[in-house]
């Protein structure tokens, strides 16, 4: 989350204002605006902004708000029922709920003009337990939700997908790793990739001439690296959750297994897929 702009003097809280001058210095164009995820009438506020300033035109939209981190981390390893009923809201509102909104704004902005990328960042806790049961639904919800406007969207040439980055240092994570004595919380994020990695692989789909061919699909970004030729902002090769020596370098027990196996033996997609089998 950002602020317009610093009103309390915090040089490390971020700014939409400072977001801005970074993409103006790489020789983009940003116009920052602030927007609160939980209210409806802010949400339609931004599109009604977007359509009326860009002539109706919308390229990408991607679908990252999100107001759970505190929440979860603050009830880890609580179960569900000692969890405040509030926790579905926290996870699912922001995180969800405003991801469909924006989708069905976005839609109408797309559809007219027969092209546009929509995107849902999601995670592998849409495959299986991670952080709590409300996560889970969350994140599985919208793969779902991509898989299924894309059904629709497709005759509009209109792509819709969910990206699964693996783990990313955000400033807040990277804050609460440097203060963590947690062993196995900080071999999770050995290796994780930059939040721009996935504005990377966005950025190259948005571009693919055969981006329909992915529409409703999960794609992971360390495999659209690959497919797509892009390495981190500091140069490194992101691995793919799909590697076996990444899956045994997130437990510090394993760890020292990883650098015996090589990067290209990996579980299949549908084996990966059989730990979200519900039949």
């Amino acid at each position: 989350g950002r602020k317009l702009v610093d009103s309390q003097g915090d040089p490390t809280a971020g700014t939409l204002k400072a977001t801005a001058s970074e993409v103006e210095s790489r020789g983009g164009k940003c116009i920052p605006v602030q927007c609160d995820h939980s209210k409806d009438e802010e949400i339609a506020a931004l599109f009604e902004k977007v359509k009326t300033e860009q002539n109706g035109r919308l390229d990408i939209l991607v679908n990252n708000a999100y107001a759970a981190v505190q929440a979860i981390s603050e009830y880890m390893g609580k179960p569900f029922w000692e969890q405040p009923l509030s926790m579905w809201d926290t996870v699912n509102n922001v995180g969800l709920r405003n991801h469909y909104m924006c989708t069905v704004y976005a839609a109408k902005m797309m559809v007219p003009r027969k092209s546009g990328l929509i995107v849902n960042i999601s995670s592998a806790g849409g495959l299986a337990y991670l952080f709590n049961v409300a996560y889970g639904i969350g994140k599985e919800a919208c793969d779902r939700m991509a898989a299924d406007c894309a059904v629709e969207l497709r005759k509009h040439n209109v792509a819709h997908v969910s990206i699964w980055p693996g783990p990313v240092i955000t400033e807040h994570v990277d804050d609460m790793l440097k203060a963590s004595q947690n062993a196995k919380q900080k071999q999770m994020f050995e290796g994780a990739e930059s939040v721009e990695f996935t504005g990377k692989c966005i950025v190259s789909l948005a571009k693919d001439p055969n981006l329909m061919s992915k529409s409703g699909r999960i794609l992971m970004t360390p495999e659209l690296g690959r497919e797509y030729n892009l390495v981190d902002v500091d140069g490194r090769v992101i691995d793919s959750m799909r590697q076996i020596n990444w899956l045994l370098g997130r437990n510090p027990s394993t760890a020292w297994v990883q650098r015996w196996l090589p990067n290209f033996i990996k579980m299949p997609f549908w084996m990966f897929a059989l730990k979200g089998s519900k039949f």
